[in-house]
């Protein structure tokens, strides 16, 4: 990579831009809702079972100008989803400025292990057992989506959730490959402890993006 596109990543003017797509946030406090998806390449926290582990490598992914992408958001909605891979690996400040500057809410889907970049409507934080979230997140974060791959992730849950402020809205998603088998169990969790709400990957269920 050459010095001048170096330069213009790490100040937020070019990301490595995975896919851009207009569809139905499927997952979360704002599932049914229509959002532009903005996924940008690059995370190291490595989750074995990640469906879009496609995103991890940064170098696949072109650099491409946020103006461009800024442009293409605006015609869809008014609410943008940064997501990725890992979008805090990557300087977020002009790409959610300017969004912000045509009236775009802009949501951001993190594990939280990289320092908070940007300005956000919505924190969904989605911390991983392999590389925690900086102390700094848990007390912005708006929502709270723990992924359900086996029984140990209910304790992880539970130290997660004593970490994140009062207001923070709080859900257990079944992990896709094996929802079948913990769907059923994260169901006696809540009733049990009604403090948190179920999370589906609907999108998955009605086969969209």
């Amino acid at each position: 990579m050459d010095k001048e596109t170096q330069e213009l990543i790490n100040k937020g003017k070019m990301l490595p831009l995975m896919e851009e797509f207009y569809t139905i946030q499927g997952e979360g406090f704002h599932t049914g809702t229509a959002a532009y998806f903005i996924r940008i390449g690059g995370c190291d926290v490595g989750c074995h079972w990640c469906d879009v582990k496609e995103s991890w490598n940064a170098e696949l992914h072109p650099a491409t100008a946020s103006d461009s992408i800024i442009e293409n958001a605006s015609k869809f909605g008014n609410t943008v989803v940064v997501t990725g891979g890992e979008p805090l690996m990557w300087n977020m400040n002009y790409l959610t400025h300017h969004l912000q500057n045509n009236t775009i809410k802009t949501h951001i889907e993190t594990s939280g292990a990289y320092p908070l970049t940007g300005s956000w409507n919505w924190i969904c934080l989605s911390p991983k057992k392999n590389k925690l979230p900086l102390n700094e997140i848990y007390t912005v974060a708006d929502e709270l989506k723990i992924i359900i791959y086996n029984k140990n992730d209910f304790k992880f849950a539970e130290e997660q959730a004593t970490k994140v402020n009062g207001n923070c809205v709080l859900f257990l998603q079944p992990e896709w490959s094996n929802q079948e088998k913990m769907t059923p169990l994260i169901i006696d969790y809540v009733m049990q402890n009604p403090k948190w709400k179920i999370s589906l990957q609907t999108h998955k269920y009605l086969n969209i993006p």
